[in-house]
C-alpha cells in the first residue's frame, strides 16, 4: 500500500493528459479559416498514410446518472435524433470539402452522452454515409459506448454489420445501494445479456467500464462486482477514478457525504487491481486492464500504444476529427472543440459552417511536452535530452526523485514502481503550461 505521507502530498488536482496542453490551458487563438488550414496541413502530413480516426459525440441520455462528467441532454423525446445525426453529416460534409482526397479512414467511435439512445436505423443511416464518402484503411477498427439497459440486439447486429467489432459496456459498480445513489440501475441479469448478445452479433472485443471511489463503494463491493463480471471474461477493463468535481457537475453534490476518503479510495483500486491480475488482466498505462490477446496489451508490447482524447488506442493515426456538440478534435498541430450547445451546434451546421467555439495552435514547445507526457502515459519512461526543462520542471522531478517515484539518469526518466499510480503528478512536473499559471484554479480531479 502507498504511505499516507505520499498520499497527501499527492492528492492533488492535476489533468488526466488525454491531451496536451489541456483544455482548461488551450491558448483560443484558432479561428474557422485557421484550422481548415491545419486539417488541410495534417492530412497531407499524416492522414493521407496514417487515415484518420473520427470521434462522433452522440449526446443524449434517457436519465441522469448522477456521477456522471460527460457533455449531455437528458430527454425522452427521440424525435431529437434525426436532425440531430443530419447535423452530424452536414459537419462531416464540411470536412469533405476541404479535404484534398476522399478521405482514409483508420477508424470510428461513438461514445456520449447514450449512442444507443439513437435507433438502428439512424445509427445506419450515419454511419453509412461516412462509410461512402470514404476509403475505409484494412486496419480500421469501429467501437461505440453501449448502456446494458437499452443495447439491443439490433443495434449490434446493424453496427457489426458496418464494421464495428468491439463494444464498451458502462457498468460502472453491480452493488444495488451505489447503483440507486449514483441512479445507475442495472441489474447483472442485464449486463450478462448484452455481453452474450455482443458475441453472438459477430463482436470480437468488449470492454466494461468500472468505476471506483463511488459512493457506499467498500472493499467488499469491490470483489463482488468483479466476481460478477469474472465469468463474462471481456477482453479489456478499464477502472476508472471517480471524478468528483461538484462546481462544474452539481448533481454529485448528492452523494457527497458518501463518499470514500483518501486512503479508503486508493484500497479501493489496490483490491480492484489485485483481483483484475489474479484473473489474468495486466495493467496497461493507467486505469486500463487487458488479457494478454488483447491488441492493447499487444501494442504496449511493441511500444505501439498511442494515448487521445478517447483514452488509451492502438491507432497510431495522428488525426483525430471531433463530431457533433462538444467533440474534441487533434490535428497534431491544433486542438479545436465545438460548441457545447446542441441548438447552436445544429444551427452552426445548417449553415454550413463547423462549429468551432475554442482551440489552440501548438507551438515547437507543446509539441515537445506533449510527446514527452505520452511517452511517460504510454511506457513510463522519457528521454530528456531533447527536451529544454523549465527550473520548475527540474525542481519538481527533483522531488519526485527523493520520494522514489521517478529515477533520473541516463539523460531519461523512468517512472518506478512505486510512481505508476502518481503517473499524472509526474506528468504534471513537464507541464510548462500550468507551471505558468500555479496561482489560478483549474476544474480537475484529484490524482489518487
Amino acid at each position: 500500500m502507498i504511505s499516507k505521507q505520499l498520499l497527501k502530498k499527492y492528492d492533488v488536482a492535476v489533468p488526466r493528459y488525454t491531451s496536451y496542453p489541456t483544455v482548461p490551458l488551450w491558448e483560443d487563438n484558432l479561428n474557422e479559416a485557421l484550422w481548415i488550414q491545419k486539417v488541410q496541413k495534417a492530412y497531407q502530413d499524416f492522414g493521407c498514410n496514417e487515415g484518420i480516426t473520427l470521434y462522433i459525440h452522440l449526446p443524449f441520455c434517457e436519465s441522469l446518472c448522477t456521477y456522471c462528467g460527460c457533455n449531455k441532454r437528458i430527454t425522452k423525446n427521440h424525435q431529437n435524433e434525426g436532425p440531430y445525426i443530419q447535423g452530424i453529416i452536414k459537419e462531416w460534409e464540411q470536412y469533405l470539402k476541404v479535404l484534398p482526397e476522399k478521405p482514409k479512414l483508420a477508424g470510428i467511435h461513438l461514445g456520449g452522452g447514450t449512442p444507443t439512445f439513437f435507433s438502428p436505423e439512424n445509427l445506419r443511416k450515419m454511419i453509412s454515409f461516412i462509410r461512402e464518402s470514404s476509403t475505409v484503411l484494412p486496419h480500421a477498427e469501429f467501437s461505440f459506448e453501449g448502456h446494458p439497459n437499452n443495447t439491443t440486439m439490433g443495434h449490434l447486429k446493424s453496427l457489426n454489420q458496418l464494421g464495428f467489432d468491439r463494444v464498451s459496456y458502462g457498468i460502472q459498480d453491480l452493488n444495488p445501494l451505489v447503483q440507486k445513489t449514483i441512479n445507475r440501475i442495472q441489474p447483472l441479469e442485464k449486463v450478462i445479456e448484452a455481453t452474450g448478445n455482443a458475441r453472438k452479433a459477430g463482436f470480437k472485443a468488449i470492454n466494461f467500464d468500472l468505476i471506483y471511489g463511488l459512493p457506499h463503494q467498500t472493499v467488499k463491493t469491490i470483489k463482488e462486482t468483479v466476481d460478477a463480471i469474472a465469468p463474462l471474461k471481456p477482453e479489456r477493463i478499464a477502472f476508472y477514478s471517480y471524478a468528483h468535481v461538484p462546481t462544474v457537475f452539481p448533481a454529485q453534490r448528492s452523494f457527497e457525504a458518501h463518499l470514500p476518503m483518501k486512503d479508503q479510495k486508493r484500497e479501493l483500486y489496490e483490491t480492484g487491481k489485485r483481483l483484475l491480475e489474479d484473473l489474468g488482466y495486466i495493467e496497461i498505462g493507467m486505469d486500463h486492464f487487458s488479457l494478454k490477446e488483447d491488441t492493447l496489451y499487444q501494442a504496449q508490447q511493441k511500444q505501439g500504444l498511442h494515448r487521445n482524447f478517447m483514452g488509451y488506442t492502438t491507432q497510431p493515426s495522428k488525426m483525430l476529427l471531433g463530431l457533433g456538440n462538444s467533440a474534441i478534435s487533434d490535428v497534431y498541430y491544433a486542438y479545436a472543440q465545438n460548441t457545447k450547445d446542441i441548438d447552436l451546434y445544429l444551427e452552426q451546421t445548417n449553415l454550413n459552417h463547423l462549429s468551432i467555439s475554442r482551440g489552440h495552435l501548438m507551438n515547437h514547445l507543446d509539441i515537445e511536452i506533449r510527446q514527452t507526457i505520452l511517452d511517460l502515459m504510454c511506457h513510463y519512461q522519457t528521454p530528456l535530452e531533447y527536451l529544454t526543462c523549465s527550473r520548475a520542471t527540474i525542481s519538481d522531478l527533483e522531488d519526485l526523485a527523493d520520494d522514489g517515484l521517478v529515477i533520473l539518469s541516463r539523460g531519461k526518466v523512468q517512472v518506478t514502481e512505486l510512481g505508476k499510480p502518481f503517473i499524472r503528478n509526474i506528468c504534471a512536473a513537464f507541464d510548462q503550461r500550468m507551471h505558468d499559471q500555479r496561482m489560478r484554479k483549474f476544474m480537475f480531479s484529484k490524482a489518487i
